[in-house]
């Protein structure tokens, strides 16, 4: 029988050792932004968690959208800015957002003078793309579970 931790500490997660799944320059855009994975030490596969510190002026992710992944955002500590649908909504401690797949492209950032934090769930769909308005990048979930980057016009980074 396989043993498996049955509870953890979520602050005593281990960051993720690669900051950013994204290329460059996207990837240095990110800076500021700490991961905690909370659902990959129990081998949950059909949704991911995590544990996400934004220091000043750090962004959850680029502005995006999923074709088939839902995600669901709860702010922990701090506030933060909501991008989404044109506008700037700001959450701070005990608020949440939902993104359901295929709706408007969104990104949260923190402009406060203190770090946030905020739950991140996600489902894990096999063949979601994820669309960047803003930037030159689309994004492919290949069979193996791994972000694959290429420009709009289909060359790969």
């Amino acid at each position: 029988m396989e043993h498996r931790k049955h509870c953890i500490v979520a602050n005593d997660a281990a960051p993720r050792t690669k900051p950013s799944n994204y290329p460059e320059p996207f990837a240095s855009r990110m800076n500021g932004r700490t991961k905690k994975s909370l659902g990959d030490p129990f081998g949950l596969s059909q949704f991911g968690v995590n544990l996400t510190t934004l220091e000043q002026g750090a962004a959850t992710a680029l502005h995006h959208r999923h074709s088939l992944q839902d995600e669901w955002v709860y702010v922990l500590q701090g506030e933060v800015t909501l991008h989404i649908g044109g506008d700037e909504l700001p959450m701070k401690a005990g608020m949440c957002v939902g993104f359901r797949a295929g709706s408007d492209a969104h990104h949260i950032e923190n402009r406060s003078p203190v770090h946030a934090v905020i739950l991140e769930v996600g489902s894990r769909t096999q063949g979601d793309e994820v669309s960047y308005p803003t930037d030159d990048l689309v994004a492919v979930m290949n069979p193996a579970g791994k972000w694959v980057f290429e420009h709009k016009d289909g060359r790969p980074y």
